[in-house]
């Protein structure tokens, strides 16, 4: 808890002190250190500041100031266990709870994309987070703990950036973590393969006056190529350790996290506090923007004043905003006017001095320090370009001007078709044993609503969807190993030009190749595309991408209705179909909505490494257990939702089976009562209720039909074929292959025989690929934007959009 949350007469034992700078050091100065107990002795008549005994002696401190000291206190011992007595030792205690408290370390990952923090991440806590070799892979921070050598760390993976400015939101979220949640330690991962830009991030974490440990990862590759440096120099030089690492095969893990603690307790030789000197104009200007900030009391103890001074001379948007909003509420307008006026000082004399303006001085000074300290390092280059020299030969063929679309096409076809094709075998075992379960509960459990429930709710609904769980699973090793081995970068090099004409950036590619799997996470990837404009058009059009939880319903419809070549070419015009909507919406929203410049196509293309199966079956069985989960969870109660609505209320004269018990259920009478609004569409009251439970999640609509549907006499007979008195002799034995198809032959007729045509079942189809996407998409576009107002557009227009083409597919095709 905080010094300042301690009420009079409470004691405390000093845990860690927080803040920045010259506040922390004075805090520091006055005594209250770690392993220090201090005492609450009372309040000023206005509550602050506050007075407290520590060391021997008196002082005050304000409230604010005491927020930034963490403290154990005697509710600790209160929470202990009857048995456990401390008789008079409490001090002891506190003092052993501070070391205990003391040991725990809160470590924040940063670094650039690719630069393997997320493989730290997860090989030193097991955590299974998704490493992916192309920016924005992780697009918020996971927290994971660790323990070694006596500590807990709390580590947390931010997202890749390759800056701190305010150019793209991952680098405002690590800016703010950074100065909001005041971390112990920093790891900064550094990609050794390509010192010089990765130390420009560097150079930022030394302006904020953070404690950092500096881990050069693929160290291994760096010394496959003959590359050289002299680590104790370049330690020296940054002011904070420097340590060799291979987070693949764990090099170096130890060392690093060794050095951490030395860090966080203060015993690292190496780590010290620097100012990387700017040139005299630019150091003027920063001394005098500081006078004004450091007057501010709030501003000091949060932010290193120096670095706010940097960014304000860089014209950072953000910055400006807290500082001018701060002091505004301070009611201080003539103190911001004069900060604005030393800082437009500072950078007009810059620009006369050096002839570029501030922000253009500040990077090349950057650089001039990172390119003085390689040269004093001894900073070496070797002659064996193993990694390069192979992605090199690779990019000649997959980003080639006449062969390298054919290319992307055809592994977009293999990865669709080993889908379908492997994940058929799989898929069948499944529904083997969800009928197998399905005919033992109709065979011995009494006539009843419990029976149905079980039976038709819970198997045949969530049985329904289950069964394509293996062509998930395979869908996703595919994007899996196109991540991870950086070919989908590649796939936005590739599709930028197309992208680009669309009023799109060629990173929008990615969260759309995403959107294949799930929608959500595909939304959140658009964080990686600079232009908020792009973003929210990205975000518009994603919906359009058929995502997995579509592939039940797809696989189901046209399993029905349509046989041999048909089936794989109405597939794949439901993907067409989706591709050529998200380009025409993307030009109508770029070009005639949301007119504007697009950001330039800066993106960096990784070098290939083979991602280790490890890897891949890690990421693959995450996805899995995800969509386990669903099953277990919304998916089970939404088909238990629809059974009810469809069993009740009940004629016990009729059958379950029987549609006159299924059309005066509730569910019969909603699906008749919006069943004028779909007629257009050729869609039956079973369709469009099953439409209607979508809007949660789309792997509802096949679970609503094959509730709706599985409960017909004539399709659960398929259930039992093998069973049946009448059945083939042995030589004419049904093979597993010929029970499936006569159950979508089934299907078939029934839905054919409540007027469901080829014709009308394409239309439903398409209604599903564009119409309202699922609840957690929307809530996902309203976080994103940060307004309900584009998550209401996406899922009116959607829908609105649905049904337009939808009915007017069916009309145009019902007049051939």
């Amino acid at each position: 808890m905080k010094l300042s949350e301690l009420h009079n007469g409470q004691k405390g034992v000093i845990v860690k002190v927080m803040g920045h700078g010259g506040f922390r050091k004075r805090i520091i100065e006055m005594g209250f250190v770690k392993g220090k107990t201090v005492e609450v002795l009372l309040n000023a008549p206005l509550q602050d500041p506050v007075k407290y005994r520590i060391m021997g002696y008196e002082v005050s401190l304000r409230r604010q100031e005491a927020e930034q000291i963490e403290v154990v206190t005697g509710e600790d011992a209160a929470r202990l266990p009857d048995n456990i007595v401390l008789k008079g030792h409490e001090d002891d205690f506190l003092q052993h709870q501070a070391l205990r408290e003391r040991r725990v370390i809160h470590v924040a990952l940063v670094g650039n994309p690719n630069c393997g923090k997320t493989s730290l991440f997860n090989y030193a806590s097991g955590a299974h987070a998704h490493v992916g070799n192309y920016s924005g892979v992780t697009v918020d921070a996971a927290e994971a703990h660790a323990s070694m050598m006596g500590y807990d760390f709390v580590l947390t993976d931010l997202p890749g950036t390759y800056s701190l400015s305010c150019y793209s939101p991952e680098e405002l979220y690590v800016r703010q973590h950074l100065s909001e949640k005041m971390p112990d330690v920093v790891i900064n991962v550094v990609d050794a393969s390509n010192l010089e830009r990765n130390l420009y991030l560097t150079t930022q974490l030394v302006d904020m006056n953070l404690r950092v440990v500096c881990a050069l990862n693929m160290y291994d590759e760096f010394e496959r190529r003959g590359d050289s440096v002299n680590l104790a120099t370049l330690s020296s030089l940054f002011g904070m350790p420097m340590i060799p690492t291979s987070f693949k095969t764990g090099m170096g893990v130890k060392q690093l996290f060794s050095a951490v603690i030395q860090v966080y307790e203060g015993a690292n030789k190496t780590a010290r506090h620097l100012h990387i000197n700017y040139g005299h104009e630019i150091e003027h200007g920063i001394a005098h923007i500081q006078t004004y900030l450091k007057a501010d009391e709030h501003i000091r103890q949060h932010y290193s004043t120096r670095y706010l001074a940097i960014k304000l001379l860089e014209h950072d948007s953000d910055v400006l905003r807290y500082v001018g909003q701060h002091m505004a509420d301070e009611d201080r307008p003539q103190d911001r006017k004069r900060l604005l006026q030393a800082r437009d000082a500072a950078a007009t004399r810059v620009q006369e001095e050096t002839g570029v303006d501030s922000e253009t001085a500040i990077m090349d000074a950057k650089y001039g320090f990172i390119n003085g300290a390689l040269r004093e390092s001894k900073y070496r280059t070797g002659t064996k370009k193993d990694t390069y020299r192979v992605t090199h030969a690779i990019d000649r063929i997959i980003t080639n001007r006449l062969i390298g679309f054919p290319i992307f096409l055809l592994l977009l076809f293999l990865m669709f078709e080993a889908t379908f094709a492997l994940g058929d075998y799989p898929a069948q075992w499944i529904e083997d044993a969800f009928d197998w379960m399905g005919q033992w509960v109709t065979h011995t459990m009494p006539e009843g609503p419990l029976k149905s429930l079980i039976a038709k709710g819970i198997i045949g609904g969530v049985g329904a969807v289950m069964v394509f769980l293996p062509q998930i699973l395979i869908l996703y090793t595919f994007i899996s190993f196109m991540e991870d081995s950086g070919y989908m970068a590649r796939a936005a090099f590739i599709m930028d030009k197309l992208m680009h004409r669309l009023g799109l950036h060629g990173k929008s590619f990615i969260p759309m190749l995403m959107g294949y799997g799930c929608n959500v996470p595909a939304v959140m990837a658009t964080r990686t595309i600079e232009s908020r404009r792009s973003r929210i058009i990205t975000m518009l059009v994603l919906p359009f991408m058929s995502c997995q939880a579509r592939l039940p319903i797809y696989i189901t419809i046209v399993g029905a209705f349509f046989a041999g070549q048909a089936r794989s070419l109405v597939l794949i015009s439901l993907y067409v179909a989706g591709l050529l909507l998200m380009c025409v919406v993307s030009w109508v929203l770029s070009h005639l909505i949301m007119k504007g410049e697009d950001t330039p196509f800066v993106m960096e293309l990784p070098p290939y490494r083979f991602p280790t199966t490890k890897a891949i079956v890690r990421h693959t069985w995450e996805k899995g257990k995800q969509y386990l989960k669903k099953m277990g969870g919304v998916i089970l109660v939404a088909s238990v939702i629809v059974w009810a609505l469809s069993y009740f209320p009940h004629d016990y004269t009729l059958s379950d089976d029987d549609p006159k018990q299924q059309e005066q259920s509730c569910m019969g009478r909603m699906g008749k009562a919006v069943e004028p609004l779909f007629r257009a569409q050729g869609f039956n009251w079973k369709l469009d209720v099953s439409l209607i439970a979508g809007v949660g999640a789309k792997e509802i609509v096949a679970s609503t039909v094959g509730v709706l549907y599985a409960g017909d006499s004539s399709f659960a007979d398929i259930e039992t074929f093998t069973d049946d008195a009448d059945a083939p002799s042995d030589g004419d034995a049904p093979t597993e292959g010929d029970i499936n198809s006569q159950k979508l032959s089934t299907l078939h007729d029934l839905m054919a025989a409540d007027g469901i045509t080829p014709l009308g079942a394409y239309c439903y189809l398409l209604f599903v690929l564009i119409y309202f996407p699922c609840v957690a998409t929307i809530i996902a576009i309203k976080n994103e934007t940060g307004s309900w107002r584009w998550a209401a557009i996406a899922a009116i227009y959607t829908t609105a959009l649905a049904w337009l083409i939808s009915a007017a597919v069916y009309q145009v095709g019902s007049l051939f």
